[in-house]
């Protein structure tokens, strides 16, 4: 079996290293150079979309920000999943809440703004404080701003009118301001036939707007209940074929939706080594037409996220339950890297180890790390 993902980035990559033991193949196709590149080894096979197609029993993607007429040309190809709809869905805001509307998903009250009376309108319907978040190409914390005093609105609408006259295909979702007491993701993936299967709730930590840690322990069954129906309700809304990702705000034990991912996502590293089918081979199983793996979290895990550094002490490796895998990216600030998962066969004993691993990482290139153990009890 033959599968060519659309980017050529750590997704990709681990889907390479997840496929490789059944016997599926993985070519990258590089949006930016058209060149088809070797997931692992960055070795250039070849370039053009349409041979690459042609020489792929199925196209998928690891990321949502592709470029409309390599949508078109994949969709035409009728190889492609999860499709052309869900990948827009992801990476457009607008879509995104007429999907959760569509799929009767909760989510904060919005307005879209592409005018200074939309701006105004928004601001009246739905109160202060507000986030605004660019329709397209944010990520990462990147094209949001917050207004909480009316007497910044002005000088705010000079920020955004400045940002949508740049780019006339944007437009601004101006969101409510949710007090919420933790962001949680789930990870599922759903295949042809309709049936899903998610993993645990991961509780994730968010440093300047990018995830830091991720957190998998077992939980609260209602909670998790409440996000699976969630999930289903979205994905067969899609007509869903892969792993989908959905991240969600817990408001004192409600979810609300704050966006989805229609791929492998940062949060699901930990199934790596917390589960026995991880979410990358799941999304292979799923898209090839194969059986989907168990989704139960076989010990509590959690990742790490490597930020901008190209080492980490060496000492690291020798904790029990722990794993280091590297992306071979040329080092950046803020980049990411890399990421460490971590197990323990009890949650005292991950907890143990987490701090272990605190002790020892360098604190400027990973803050707020205490914040995330304090949450193992």
């Amino acid at each position: 079996m033959k599968v060519l993902v659309l980017g050529a980035g750590q997704l990709a990559r681990m889907m390479a290293l997840a496929g490789a033991p059944l016997n599926i193949s993985i070519s990258a196709y590089d949006v930016n150079s058209d060149s088809i590149v070797h997931p692992l080894t960055q070795q250039n096979l070849g370039k053009g979309l349409a041979n690459a197609i042609a020489d792929a029993d199925v196209v998928t993607a690891e990321f949502e920000h592709i470029p409309l007429p390599v949508l078109a040309q994949c969709q035409q190809s009728g190889k492609f999943l999860p499709g052309e709809t869900a990948i827009k869905a992801g990476g457009d805001r607008r879509l995104e809440k007429t999907l959760l509307d569509d799929a009767k998903v909760r989510s904060a009250a919005y307005r879209i703004v592409n005018s200074e009376a939309d701006f105004r309108q928004a601001i009246t319907a739905l109160g202060l404080p507000l986030v605004f978040k660019s329709a397209l190409a944010g990520y990462d914390g990147k094209g949001q701003w917050r207004l909480k005093r009316a007497e910044d609105a002005t000088a705010l609408w000079q920020q955004l009118d400045a940002f949508l006259s740049a780019d006339p295909s944007q437009s601004i979702v101006a969101e409510q301001f949710i007090p919420f007491s933790r962001e949680v993701s789930l990870i599922g993936a759903r295949n042809s036939q309709g049936e899903v299967q998610v993993y645990p709730l991961t509780e994730n930590h968010h440093v300047n707007g990018v995830l830091s840690v991720s957190l998998a322990v077992a939980g609260n069954e209602q909670l998790q209940q409440q996000a699976q129906q969630m999930f289903t309700a979205v994905a067969n809304q899609l007509n869903y074929v892969g792993v989908l990702a959905i991240e969600f705000f817990d408001v004192n034990g409600t979810l609300l939706v704050n966006e989805i991912a229609p791929r492998v996502h940062n949060s699901g590293h930990w199934t790596q080594q917390g589960a026995d089918v991880c979410q990358f081979e799941q999304h292979l199983r799923a898209v090839c037409g194969l059986p989907l793996g168990s989704t139960a979290l076989v010990r509590p895990s959690l990742m790490v996220n490597i930020l901008g550094e190209d080492k980490v002490p060496e000492q690291i490796l020798t904790l029990p339950g722990l794993h280091l895998h590297w992306y071979g990216k040329t080092k950046r600030a803020g980049r990411k890297m890399g990421h460490i998962n971590l197990s323990g066969a009890t949650t005292a004993e991950l907890k143990t180890r987490f701090e272990q691993l605190i002790s020892v990482l360098p604190e400027a290139a990973f803050p707020e790390l205490t914040q995330m153990a304090a949450r193992l009890n």
